[in-house]
């Protein structure tokens, strides 16, 4: 084969090959889940997190320096990062971006700098890096870089990929043996799993083997552009006019900026396409108001390429052509865009706002009953990104926002959103279960500062022990206990609790493995799969069982988990 020179365009192809490969084995990198339950995440998770950004890759086209591809990755995983995971993967790529961006061609020292930049970054980015993990496979690459290029492999890029690969595969082997939780599973981490198949994919491309490169549009909730909207809709014309222009950037358009000035252009619009590049700025969006569309732009830079079209006074000739065409009949008036509707003067934004992950509609309702201002739908399976996070702050009008991640693979995309804000000071209470972050809320103290809030609620949910109750999806052996698919586990803060065959008897077994001599409340939320007469059955058996607690039974509508109980 000719030796290939890594250019943009190759590093472009490279990636989106990557993505692919991540794409095909994700329900695989799902399975190799711990613990056996259906809620395995971490290559849903990885692949949504690069798709993002392969998404901006793609909007660049093919004509691309190697600063707009970095950036693109960069910016696009950090904003669809979602679970711990997908967050270590954005700042992989994050690391690796920001070493190669100024460059033309990437050479063998250039990638060895990269690789180790990569590592970095993401051991940066956690708080207690754990080995065995996908922190792991990526530094065995970075250390098998550092080795070839001294051994003296010299220019043969294929050589030293293959071999950064070759030896990434052999970490990933080795994890469970770092995580003895790994081996009694016996599966490899997944998160390495992950990373891997990423980088053999970009070799694929590399060696130009054939695949399928297309990046398939985003998923529902994201901007839609013209073309993807239904022909009636189009016709509907709620805004009446087509305004394009590009942004000639004074000064540093970050992400933080870019995801505003979206969300700014969603709120009087539609048909939203907003792509950043290095010093330009390409805005399309359908709007009532183009001047508003203009003012705000021009906070950002000069402003070349305008364009507006009247869509409704076109729309109205075509009418009227095919009326004529069709019966000669009168003559149609372009109608007047309609005025746009004065909004109310905004409000003064409170002192304290809070955000909650949630999933269940019981639980929705209990936390917003708690004055949880905005909820977003999430949880295991469903990872909420940075991008989501972002949003629902600039949803709530609080000077200061707490947010609730309910899970712990939720807290690290939190805590990323926390240092892309700006304009709001934002506490993340790390709360890893729903019952922690009812407790939370629960304790915030209007009177109190944000600090002492914070403080407060840390230390409450650290009183707060939770155990959930849901089923096997496969045979495996965990600390222990033999577990069978189709089995019923619970599952507590450290660990299995209980395995059976009855859902009743390991919910109990949960419970009594939680409940200590200075327990007071036990509180039960059932899910959906579960009736209303057999949870109040189930409470007043628990209630018979601890006469010396309070007994509390809520719906939560959680999928999944058949119970989730906290005592404290």
């Amino acid at each position: 084969m000719s030796v290939q020179q890594i250019d943009a365009k190759m590093l472009s192809k490279m990636f989106f090959a990557g993505a692919k490969n991540l794409e095909s084995k994700k329900e695989w990198i799902n399975e190799l889940n711990v613990f056996p339950v259906p809620d395995g995440d971490t290559g849903t998770n990885m692949t949504m997190t690069i798709m993002s950004a392969a998404r901006e890759v793609s909007a660049l086209g093919e004509n691309v320096d190697m600063n707009a591809v970095c950036k693109a990755i960069s910016s696009g995983s950090l904003r669809g990062a979602r679970g711990n995971s997908g967050v270590i993967l954005s700042q992989l790529l994050r690391g690796f971006t920001k070493r190669i961006k100024e460059e033309e061609i990437l050479t063998i020292p250039v990638l060895v700098e990269a690789f180790d930049k990569a590592v970095e970054t993401a051991y940066k980015a956690v708080m207690k890096p754990k080995e065995g993990t996908i922190l792991t496979v990526a530094r065995g690459a970075a250390d098998k870089a550092r080795a070839l290029a001294a051994d003296g492999v010299g220019d043969d890029m294929e050589a030293f990929l293959s071999g950064v690969i070759e030896h990434a595969r052999y970490v990933l082997s080795q994890t469970p043996e770092m995580l003895p939780v790994l081996k009694q599973a016996g599966v490899v981490d997944s998160g390495g799993q992950g990373l891997v198949e990423v980088l053999a994919g970009a070799l694929d491309a590399y060696l130009g083997k054939e695949t399928d490169l297309s990046i398939p549009a985003a998923g529902t909730g994201g901007a839609r552009t013209a073309a993807a909207q239904k022909p009636e809709a189009q016709a509907e014309i709620r805004f009446g006019y087509c305004t394009e222009f590009i942004i000639m950037l004074n000064k540093t358009f970050n992400i933080k900026m870019e995801m505003d000035f979206k969300a700014y252009l969603e709120s009087i619009g539609d048909s939203i396409v907003c792509v950043a590049d290095e010093d330009v700025v390409k805005v399309h969006v359908h709007t009532n108001d183009p001047g508003l569309a203009i003012q705000k732009a021009l906070k950002y830079g000069a402003l070349s390429n305008m364009k507006i079209d009247n869509m409704r006074l076109e729309h109205q000739e075509k009418l009227f052509k095919m009326s004529q065409k069709a019966a000669g009949g009168e003559d149609l008036k372009a109608s007047e865009a309609q005025p746009q509707e004065s909004g109310k003067p905004a409000e003064p934004p409170k002192e304290f706002g809070f955000i909650a992950v949630s999933v269940g509609d019981g639980i929705h309702e209990i936390f917003k009953s708690l004055g949880v201002d905005y909820i977003i739908e999430g949880g295991q399976t469903m990872n909420p990104s940075t991008a989501d996070i972002l949003e629902a702050v600039d949803k709530v009008n609080a000077k200061t926002v707490f947010i609730l991640p309910n899970n712990k693979n939720i807290i690290l995309a939190a805590n990323q959103a926390a240092e892309l804000t700006t304009d709001k000071d934002l506490f993340v209470i790390p709360t890893k279960t729903i019952p922690q972050g009812i407790t939370a809320v629960i304790n915030f103290v209007p009177e109190l500062s944000a600090d002492e809030n914070e403080e407060n609620m840390i230390r409450e949910i650290k009183n707060v022990s939770t155990g959930e109750v849901t089923y096997a999806v496969r045979d495996t052996v965990i600390e222990d206990k033999e577990i069978r698919k189709g089995d019923y586990m619970g599952i507590g803060d450290g660990g299995i609790l209980a395995v059976g065959g009855d859902i009743g008897s390991v919910a109990k077994d949960t419970i009594s493995g939680m409940v200590g001599d200075e327990s007071e409340l036990i509180s039960i939320y059932y899910g959906s799969d579960v009736k209303e007469e057999d949870a109040e059955a189930f409470r007043g058996q628990v209630a018979e069982s601890y006469p010396e607690c309070d007994i509390e039974l809520q719906y939560g509508g959680q999928p999944i988990y058949y119970y989730i109980v906290s005592v404290e």
